[in-house]
């Protein structure tokens, strides 16, 4: 790794380097939080947990061939180097910071309430018709997975396409540091983490934060049909540029045809471009549609052909528990319970009723919605009985307030289970088969669970 020698990262974290025999212009070759993935000339953050102390695996790793390692306690009979600091998260994050100064790879950085893994795949699966790619993996998208992404980043990788998400104030500034972005990505302003932020205006403040530390020509690149972003008409110096369906919209989206639960085919217009574009994404709802015309700008913006940018977009794939679409039997599911909030609860029940046949929503908590979340709770199951869903299930403590929204209007069957067990339980007698069933909630809820069982084929009358 570039200049990420021994001596060079004890100064960058401002900790006290103890080489014990080793080289201090010995540079690592990768980080790690987790003791288990060391490789031979790693560096290891012994953190310290709720559970778990890191310091307790320094022997192992270092028997596993780590290079150094840093850490908040004193190692007794320290078997390599090590960097003793006050705080190893803070070493993680001011290592990255050293690291990304480094490096001549651009990097796209996204965040909003909703649609920052979609709109990540979508960014980086057009890029990769011409660049070599490195993309946030699973959740890495806080203050540590943040750090251990561009801390992953290699000499072949020519763009980074990274995940900043917040749930506190303070955040947001902290991590655009760490990723120091060539192009900020807004998806929208929604009502997630509304505990911790107060009110939507505060959770742009805070997401806005992602402008800070823009490069010098770097631009943001905003949602134009989000009614708070398509005001913003300065980034804190940097041009703005919008996708959308209005006319404010650099990559403007006419002519959606919807193919159900296929995906749509859509037009997209770019500003500076004489002829539109017709292309195809087989993830569904307008949402989808939005993130190909995010990703047609940003292309462009990196000089990809108009060839390139369909055939990247007609590439995009579904990730499991987000919009993806499972054929079990003769039913439908719809895999989307990674997580949840009021915004995306309600994209979902769109996106499920794009499917022929018999609809079933089967829907639980939403968290850190703050003090109203049992009015959010309740405007999810109205929208979803006044949408026209056949089936109506709602699980969990808040689950009962979605069940209470559903009955003031719509034809559903309507059932409200206190817990999953509850329901996985009764299921065989809710569902039938050739059901096109959504099934979503926040990651907390466990949802997966139901997604598993629906797949293993549970026979149905």
């Amino acid at each position: 790794m570039k200049n990420m020698t021994l001596r060079n990262i004890a100064e960058a974290v401002e900790g006290e380097l103890v080489l014990n025999g080793a080289d201090p212009e010995t540079e690592i070759t990768g980080a790690e939080l987790d003791s288990r993935k060391i490789t031979a000339g790693n560096l290891f953050f012994a953190t310290v947990g709720e559970r778990v102390d890191g310091h307790t695996f320094i022997p192992q790793v270092f028997e596993k061939g780590a290079s150094c390692v840093i850490c908040e306690k004193r190692p007794e009979n320290a078997k390599g180097a090590y960097i003793l600091v006050k705080s190893s998260f803070s070493a993680l994050e001011k290592a990255a910071e050293f690291y990304r100064s480094q490096l001549k790879c651009k990097v796209v950085a996204i965040t909003g309430s909703v649609g920052k893994t979609s709109t990540k795949e979508t960014i980086a699966a057009v890029l990769s018709e011409k660049y070599k790619i490195l993309k946030t993996a699973g959740n890495l998208n806080n203050n540590i997975g943040l750090p251990l992404m561009v801390l992953s980043i290699r000499d072949e990788h020519e763009i980074a396409v990274l995940e900043l998400g917040i749930s506190h104030f303070g955040e947001m500034v902290r991590m655009d540091k760490i990723a120091r972005p060539d192009i900020a990505v807004i998806t929208n302003i929604g009502t997630s983490h509304m505990e911790n932020l107060g009110s939507q205006q505060g959770i742009y403040e805070e997401k806005s934060h992602i402008f800070d530390y823009l490069s010098e020509n770097g631009i943001a690149v905003l949602n134009g049909d989000d009614p708070i972003l398509s005001t913003v008409k300065d980034a804190k110096g940097h041009k703005v540029l919008y996708f959308g369906d209005g006319e404010n919209a650099y990559a403007r989206i006419t002519d959606i045809e919807s193919k159900g639960l296929d995906g749509s085919d859509f037009t997209i217009k770019l500003a500076d471009k004489e002829e539109a574009f017709r292309a195809h994404i087989s993830l569904s709802g307008e949402h989808m549609v939005r993130n190909a015309a995010c990703a047609s700008l940003i292309a462009e913006y990196f000089g990809l052909t108009e060839e390139q940018i369909i055939k990247g977009i007609e590439a995009v794939k579904p990730m499991s528990g987000r919009s993806n679409v499972i054929h079990a039997g003769d039913s439908i599911i719809l895999d989307d319970c990674y997580n949840a909030n009021p915004d995306s609860m309600k994209a979902a029940v769109d996106m499920l009723m794009l499917a022929k046949g018999r609809t079933v929503a089967i829907i639980g908590d939403m968290y850190e919605l703050g003090e109203n979340e049992k009015a959010m709770h309740r405007e999810v199951g109205k929208y979803a009985a006044e949408a026209g869903v056949d089936v109506l299930v709602a699980i969990g403590g808040l689950g009962e307030e979605i069940y209470k929204g559903a009955l003031e209007s719509g034809k559903a069957e309507k059932y409200f289970y206190k817990t999953k067990e509850d329901f996985l339980t009764d299921m065989e007698n809710v569902l039938k088969n050739g059901d096109n069933i959504l099934v979503k909630a926040s990651h907390g809820m466990h949802f997966e669970e139901i997604v598993e069982k629906l797949t293993k084929g549970v026979e149905r009358s």
